[in-house]
């Protein structure tokens, strides 16, 4: 038999099996819909970051197609030789203008942006000081860098501001938050961090992947939630989620998208988004800014399901937005409750270590703006009856409320 020097991973992967964590792909036949088709059964579709059903959106359809018959199907370069066209300047134009700074840049995906940021503006004389659960991107961004990393707890500012106190007043900081993050769905303390980053000289910056078109005047996100505008020096958003397309952006100064053209590597050996996606982008814009309906249904689903879950007794943990989790503890566990709602006709995907910390094993769940009221309910039936078999569900305690949303009114 032939040498494998990759056999430790069969072992791996056997222990995954072992473990019950073991996932194969679900795969989505036909469109990324509120209801939709998954491994040839009509699921309502709770696992989707399609947080405004833009997938689908008719503006974004007809963009599409009119960019691919006037311009083609791919750019065939990197920005910086041949691949930039002139409907990729007016998309970094319309989300500089979007997010009210002086300049954007667009990436091929948010990991790629937070990750080509935070390694281009930093080197190993630097220090950044994380929030403890940020985005991967920003790990590995930072980690690239060869930058010290300084980690405080989750949304503690005042361990943040003790970590601040004890770096020389000369060093060049990066303070880094997630605007919404992603598997417990709660706030970055971004008011706060903004107060410390001013008062220590800091680079203030936020990933806002998960607030772009769902917190905010029109969806611009959470440094316009927090009335934050020229007090973050560096935006990151996605244009994969809510705007329903692909890649990610950076917005910021002009000095800092110049700087990013000449030394941010995924820009720079990465080729340009296909014309097609780029005008898909601009029509999602074009969506937010006058289509503001989307939003508000998302934000009534989006009380009315965590209502819902919370009168069940699941535990939701400290979700303010429309990531909600439903926190069960063991790995294994969580992902029977997948598979048992997906038996049920509702996908919701379960999320283990290390993509959460162990003991903290989960469902998550995103409800969108384009899901109905009924397809709803029925998934919270759905939950109801999982959750008692599989004996998950606690007695809500007298007088407790689902943790109310913070989207202004």
């Amino acid at each position: 038999m032939a040498h494998n020097p990759l056999h430790y991973l069969d072992d791996a992967l056997a222990a995954l099996r072992d473990q019950g964590l073991y996932r194969r792909f679900r795969v989505l036949d036909g469109e990324q819909r509120a209801h939709a088709v998954v491994d040839h059964r009509a699921v309502v579709n709770l696992s989707s970051n399609n947080y405004l059903g833009l997938t689908t959106h008719p503006r974004l359809r007809e963009r599409a197609l009119e960019a691919l018959r006037e311009l083609g199907v791919g750019t065939g370069s990197v920005r910086t030789i041949a691949g930039t066209m002139a409907i990729h300047m007016e998309l970094e134009r319309r989300l500089a203008a979007f997010k009210q700074t002086e300049a954007a840049v667009v990436f091929q995906s948010g990991f790629t942006a937070n990750a080509g940021t935070v390694s281009s503006i930093l080197g190993r004389d630097d220090v950044i000081v994380s929030d403890e659960l940020n985005h991967a991107s920003i790990i590995d961004g930072a980690r690239l860098s060869r930058a010290t990393i300084k980690v405080f707890p989750h949304r503690d500012t005042a361990a943040a501001r003790r970590i601040l106190e004890e770096l020389p007043r000369q060093t060049r900081t990066l303070l880094i938050t997630d605007g919404v993050f992603s598997m417990d769905g709660d706030l970055g303390a971004l008011p706060g961090l903004c107060d410390l980053a001013e008062e220590f000289n800091c680079i203030m910056m936020v990933d806002d992947a998960h607030a772009s078109g769902v917190f905010g005047r029109n969806g611009r996100g959470t440094v316009d939630h927090f009335g934050l505008h020229g007090r973050v020096h560096i935006q990151v958003g996605t244009l994969s989620k809510a705007i329903g397309a692909l890649g990610g952006y950076v917005a910021g100064s002009q000095s800092l998208i110049e700087f990013l053209y000449h030394r941010a590597r995924p820009f720079l050996f990465s080729t340009s988004h296909p014309p097609s996606v780029a005008a898909t982008c601009i029509a999602a814009l074009d969506v937010l800014e006058t289509e503001p309906h989307w939003i508000d249904r998302l934000w009534e689903n989006t009380r009315f399901f965590k209502a819902g879950l919370a009168a069940l007794g699941f535990d939701t943990g400290v979700s303010e937005s429309p990531i909600t989790p439903v926190i069960v503890g063991d790995g294994a566990l969580a992902m029977t409750l997948s598979d048992r709602l997906f038996e049920e006709g509702v996908f919701a995907q379960g999320i283990g270590f290390p993509t959460v910390p162990n003991g903290k094993a989960r469902v998550r769940t995103i409800v969108t703006a384009t899901h109905s009221r009924d397809e709803l309910q029925f998934a919270l039936d759905a939950f109801k009856k999982v959750g008692g078999q599989l004996g998950i569900l606690r007695e809500p305690r007298p007088g407790t409320t689902p943790h109310p949303e913070t989207r202004p009114a």
